[in-house]
């Protein structure tokens, strides 16, 4: 990789976009072969890989209005990053086609003669339709892909002029499209996921998932700094203060999703209405009970000890390594959300899962990767 510093665009991209691409193809072909071996475990599997880099994404979104909206100087340079992540979310649609192939597989209440023998599904039924569910994936992906598009395009103005309405107009983006993201986020996990058990709700459900989409993005934008700079691209402008800040933002989510998580289940637990208790019961069921014990663990107790120090956040190999491990506790979050609805007595983790998650995952990267490197870092 080299980098032009008059400019600040790459003359030269490395292999990593065509790495990825290659690996995401080959994922993709194993996980096509995977459908014809089993078509529920396939679309399962595609739906936790799917969701998992789907955040990844959403947490960019974030990142970028939250950036524009307090008008933060540390993260400017980490700007190109997030608008070059959030730049996925069109194509992810595309890679959401499996999900709508694979609704009738995947959700209970798509299933007319279920429907007619429930009571609480019939007075679900006005929302937990397919049409009304399509027209809402629609929505989702409009706002997002619209709001990511507009705040791309003005950032891009920026790169060719200074010009200080630039920033009052992306703020002005942020400031509507910050609460059109809360309100779109929390009801595509409620469709997404949580209707995968149409009995059970939570509503806690929405910030939940949002905190662990932020980690989700905050750990892949550390992997992706730790990468630049060991090629030695921006590393006087991307400096340890930024990995350090990185860092806390990171704990800090962390420990946002552990009190979202723990008030979940407390509340759950407290009031005892079978209702609500038997969706945290099956997950006590088999070896997923050993799955629910290393959230709490390792999604918590871990991360929160070992990034805790002040020399944990500026140190580049730690950080890497709990990115990578915080990565990992998100696949087993979202695998631990999913997966009892078709794995119902045992956790079991199979070559399918993993080629679907390498599936979309490079093909995540390779997308990513070209933009980023398609103008000024």
């Amino acid at each position: 990789m080299k980098l032009d510093l008059q400019t600040y665009k790459l003359t030269d991209k490395g292999k990593l976009g065509n790495f990825a691409l290659a690996l995401g193809l080959a994922g993709l072909l194993a996980s096509a072969f995977g459908f014809m071996q089993d078509k529920d475990q396939f679309y399962h599997s595609y739906l936790v890989a799917f969701f998992f880099w789907m955040s990844v994404a959403l947490g960019a979104l974030f990142f970028t209005m939250l950036h524009h909206l307090t008008r933060a100087n540390w993260s400017t340079v980490l700007r190109k990053m997030s608008e070059s992540i959030m730049s996925n979310i069109p194509y992810m649609l595309i890679l959401f086609l499996p999900v709508l192939l694979g609704m009738h597989e995947l959700y209970h209440w798509t299933h007319e003669d279920a429907v007619a023998a429930n009571e609480i599904l019939q007075k679900k039924a006005a929302y937990l339709n397919v049409p009304f569910f399509l027209i809402r994936v629609a929505f989702y992906f409009t706002v997002w892909s619209v709001l990511a598009a507009l705040l791309i395009r003005q950032s891009q103005k920026q790169d060719v002029q200074h010009d200080d309405s630039l920033y009052k107009k992306m703020r002005k983006i942020s400031a509507p499209g910050m609460i059109l993201f809360a309100f779109t986020l929390t009801y595509a996990s409620i469709d997404w996921l949580m209707s995968l058990e149409p009995h059970w709700y939570s509503t806690i459900f929405g910030v939940y998932i949002f905190c662990g989409a932020f980690v989700s993005m905050l750990a892949f934008t550390i992997i992706m700094v730790a990468y630049q700079g060991k090629q030695g691209i921006l590393t006087n402008e991307v400096t340890v203060a930024h990995r350090h800040n990185l860092a806390t933002l990171m704990l800090a989510f962390v420990i946002m999703w552990s009190y979202m998580g723990f008030s979940q289940y407390l509340l759950i637990w407290y009031a005892n209405i079978p209702e609500e208790t038997f969706w945290f019961l099956q997950r006590w069921e088999g070896s997923w009970k050993i799955v629910s014990v290393i959230l709490p663990i390792g999604h918590f107790g871990i991360p929160f000890l070992a990034l805790i120090p002040r020399a944990a956040k500026r140190s580049v190999r730690w950080l890497v390594f709990m990115a990578v491990y915080m990565l990992i506790m998100r696949y087993i979050d979202i695998y631990w959300i999913v997966m009892p609805n078709h794995l119902k007595e045992n956790a079991s983790l199979g070559w399918i899962d993993i080629s679907t998650f390498v599936g979309i995952g490079g093909i995540f990267v390779w997308l990513f990767w070209r933009k980023y490197t398609s103008g000024p870092l």
